[in-house]
């Protein structure tokens, strides 16, 4: 392969994966948090105490969770065809990123919730607050830092899962390292779609991390 069509490609693959992982992050985020704040604030001593939903919700996140991604992917080619209206490419892919992210997610924001000082959601509570307020103006901002090193966390959990999916026909640099590195034992091509997977980890990784910080009142 020449020079030229291999950056071509690599670029085209870069852009795929750039594209699966953050619009797969900012959905899973969408659905991720109301089901983990809904968790959190249903779980014993919970604004919202109520042991039946909570058990319902975790079973499903728990259910989910468990079904490793591969075959998550492979079971709900139906549904993403109904979705997007194919089962392959980059788009298609957002789809099974989005199903299994989602509860990853939602379990990182329960988490991230469960760090704050119970104190100040008491105060909040003995000034006359409702739930909804607790929720919008106490949990959700005193967790900020922590729910920002959560999407670090998860950005680069759904970059390796979007890799994976170039095995099924998925986009992006995964396609690429399965097309090229392993059908057609193209070493060279395998190992620079690792190395670039990499670099695009670290930068997410290095970015998430300082702008957590940024917005750490303990840190200031």
């Amino acid at each position: 392969m020449e020079i030229n069509q291999l950056l071509s490609l690599l670029g085209k693959g870069i852009l795929e994966t750039l594209y699966m992982t953050v619009v797969s992050t900012a959905i899973a985020y969408v659905l991720g948090i109301p089901i983990g704040v809904l968790l959190y604030v249903t779980d014993e001593g919970g604004v919202l105490q109520n042991k039946a939903v909570n058990q319902v919700v975790g079973f499903v996140v728990n259910i989910v969770r468990s079904i490793p991604f591969l075959i998550l992917l492979v079971a709900i080619l139906p549904f993403t065809r109904i979705v997007v209206g194919t089962t392959i490419g980059s788009t298609a892919t957002i789809v099974p990123l989005v199903v299994a992210a989602s509860p990853f997610v939602a379990r990182m924001v329960e988490s991230s919730l469960k760090e704050i000082d119970l104190g100040i959601i008491e105060a909040a509570h003995a000034m006359g607050s409702s739930p909804w307020q607790i929720i919008t103006k106490v949990l959700l901002p005193e967790a900020k830092p922590s729910l920002l090193v959560g999407s670090t966390i998860a950005i680069t959990t759904i970059l390796g899962y979007s890799a994976m999916a170039g095995f099924v026909g998925g986009g992006g640099l995964g396609a690429i390292a399965t097309n090229y590195g392993y059908y057609r034992y193209q070493t060279d091509i395998m190992l620079i779609t690792v190395l670039l997977l990499v670099v695009i980890v670290q930068i997410f990784q290095v970015v998430g991390m300082r702008f957590a910080g940024g917005t750490d009142k303990r840190k200031r």
